[in-house]
């Protein structure tokens, strides 16, 4: 693996490339430290650390500190995150939508174009509503979070808060186009692995004062391995459905014939389910901390992270959505509609209805061990707050997105060596196996 990570600095092209991600990645960082006008950052800071286990915490998370602080990039890639899944959902139902997804690289531009669209109009509609709720915010000690609320206020928020999203979104396409790696994503890393410094440093100093034993530390490191390796392990995982296609004759020419395979994945959804499921769970929190009600604080407390109801009804949602989200971006009957069309088939399955029929029914097979899985890894660091009390910096969400990100670029990187003619980074097993 040493000598393969050595190749890297051989190809001028894949070091000029992994070299403009860094660089672009730390034009994001250092945007995420300028902060927004008008706003008192202690005051804020205090307000923050009421709202852990609430959507802000976990927006915040997505953001690699940036909302915490109210910088520039305070809203991160969120808004373009759900503007991408809205228009995936939509496709289903528009016909519009539907076509241009079919059309080719002309139809996957346009739909780019609506997100683009559809993040900047979710970045002015979030804009506004966190600078009204920034106006209503105080710290325990009556302290009140913006200095001089009003719409000029306001006005500045959104405009500075979309602005902020609309070149990290830019960002974000410079670094898949003339980088390494899905730069929506990495952008997505690299807020995440930011913070992990502070953690650390947080886990020492409970050391050092006694709050946590050392021997517990190595347990959480060790636990901390072994859910990586399984992680990369499911992420990996296919079921590989038989496919053969009959022989053609085009011509004086025969083709096809050869025998391959139909890869589903074990984990389909990927994150989505636990960011979806988590946003709704954290609803009632986060209502709860503007709305003095008490039935709604009734309900905060009950979906506290760490209890039963909580951890019940989380695991509820991320298998419902684990489901959903697979039906929503893989149709059996057209994978099978284009079996039939080329002339392939599965060894003892009829084409058309009957293959549709058994892709789906391996697929809601293969859909529920994954659902299982990251219910499990979601759940993990919950549990090990309430029983332990650790500082687990790693959530559920963030280590799924962090491995992910790490084997897709890995990947890249990977293929860029091979094309050239040069080692992998493993040399025996195959190399490394993205998820797309």
């Amino acid at each position: 693996m040493v000598g393969g990570f050595q190749n890297i600095f051989k190809i001028p092209e894949l070091k000029k490339r992994i070299l403009f991600t860094f660089g672009m990645l730390m034009v994001y960082r250092i945007g995420c430290a300028v902060p927004t006008p008008g706003i008192d950052a202690d005051a804020l800071a205090t307000f923050f650390a009421r709202a852990r286990g609430t959507l802000l915490g976990l927006f915040d998370m997505f953001s690699g500190g940036a909302l915490e602080r109210l910088s520039v990039f305070a809203l991160g890639i969120m808004p373009y995150i759900s503007a991408s899944i809205i228009l995936q959902l939509l496709t289903v139902v528009i016909p519009h939508l539907d076509r241009l997804s079919k059309e080719g690289e002309s139809g996957r531009k346009k739909i780019t174009q609506y997100t683009r669209y559809g993040t900047v109009i979710l970045s002015i509609i979030q804009g506004f509503g966190i600078s009204i709720g920034l106006e209503t915010m105080t710290t325990p000690g009556g302290a009140a979070v913006v200095a001089d609320p009003g719409w000029s206020f306001r006005f500045m928020t959104v405009l500075t808060l979309t602005a902020g999203t609309a070149f990290i979104m830019w960002l974000g396409e410079q670094i898949t186009e003339r980088g390494i790696g899905n730069g929506i994503s990495l952008i997505i890393f690299a807020g995440i692995v930011a913070r992990m410094p502070s953690a650390i440093g947080n886990t020492f100093r409970l050391m050092r004062t006694g709050e946590m034993a050392a021997f517990l530390a190595l347990v959480l490191v060790a636990l901390m391995v072994v859910v990586v390796a399984v992680i990369i392990f499911v992420e990996r995982g296919q079921r590989r459905i038989p496919v053969q296609y009959a022989k053609r004759i085009v011509g004086r020419r025969m083709y096809g014939g050869q025998a391959t395979h139909l890869p589903l994945k074990i984990n389909t959804a990927g994150v989505i389910p636990p960011i979806f499921a988590s946003s709704i769970i954290m609803f009632p929190a986060t209502v709860a901390n503007f709305i003095k009600v008490p039935w709604m604080q009734s309900v905060a407390e009950a979906m506290a992270p760490g209890g039963i109801i909580y951890n019940l009804v989380y695991v509820g949602f991320i298998i419902f959505f684990c489901y959903f989200y697979t039906a929503v971006t893989f149709n059996p009957v057209d994978v099978a509609d284009n079996m039939k069309k080329y002339g392939g088939y599965i060894p003892g399955i009829r084409p058309g209805k009957r293959t549709a029929d058994y892709i789906d029914r391996v697929l809601t097979r293969i859909t529920f061990g994954g659902a299982i899985y990251v219910s499990a890894v979601c759940v993990l660091p919950t549990l090990l707050i309430s029983r332990f009390n650790v500082p687990f910096y790693f959530g559920g969400t963030a280590l799924l997105i962090v491995v992910g990100v790490a084997i897709d670029t890995i990947s890249q990187m990977e293929s860029h060596m091979l094309a050239r003619h040069y080692e992998g980074f493993m040399k025996k097993g195959g190399g490394i196996k993205g998820r797309y």
